[in-house]
């Protein structure tokens, strides 16, 4: 398999992605760079690469959707067409997340309660706060004035119904120089939970 080395390319793909596809997907990382390159996919957007790493998803792969989107992501950022925290809009995010022995409608319940009534983040002004449920998860989302949306999600743990992954996802960053700061920022505030 792969170390996720460079191959000549302007790589900017986590090592720790590339392994986790590797091990995922059973093909090695230089294999997936041939398969794209194959299929022109370095001319091409988003959705097509995703799909064209979905048809090579091994049979029997559990969320074979979910990581055609990691490999196409890993593709993306290996070949310069995006860096790491960015989207295929061209916006940069981050995210951060923590286990919490609680159910999905309490870990959100929690992060509300504990800032929900935070006036700012980071010096931008929180805007429309407002909160969901699906089926399979429970949101509280809010806006922050030049600098994104927030999704705060509580998801249950498929091993554990006692336990739920509570997440913070940041989108729409107009560039990449904060996103540390801004995943400190998300961690810290989990930590408190």
């Amino acid at each position: 398999m792969s170390d996720g080395a460079p191959n000549g390319r302007g790589n900017r793909t986590r090592g720790e992605s590339i392994a986790a596809i590797e091990r995922a997907t059973g093909l090695a990382w230089n294999e997936w760079l041939t398969h794209f390159d194959s299929h022109g996919a370095a001319q091409l957007g988003h959705a097509e690469i995703a799909r064209i790493a979905r048809a090579a998803m091994r049979e029997g792969l559990t969320n074979p959707d979910w990581w055609a989107q990691a490999v196409a992501i890993a593709y993306e950022q290996h070949t310069g067409l995006r860096v790491p925290g960015q989207s295929s809009s061209g916006t940069f995010r981050v995210s951060a997340s923590r286990t919490l022995t609680l159910d999905r409608d309490a870990a959100v319940s929690a992060w509300v309660s504990a800032h929900g009534q935070v006036a700012e983040h980071l010096g931008h002004a929180v805007t429309g706060a407002r909160d969901s449920r699906t089926e399979k998860r429970t949101f509280y989302r809010f806006d922050l004035e030049g600098a994104g949306r927030i999704e705060v999600s509580g998801t249950p743990n498929a091993k554990d119904s006692a336990k739920t992954t509570l997440g913070v996802s940041h989108e729409g960053l107009a560039d990449g120089e904060r996103i540390e700061e801004w995943r400190a920022h998300w961690k810290g505030l989990l930590a408190e939970l």
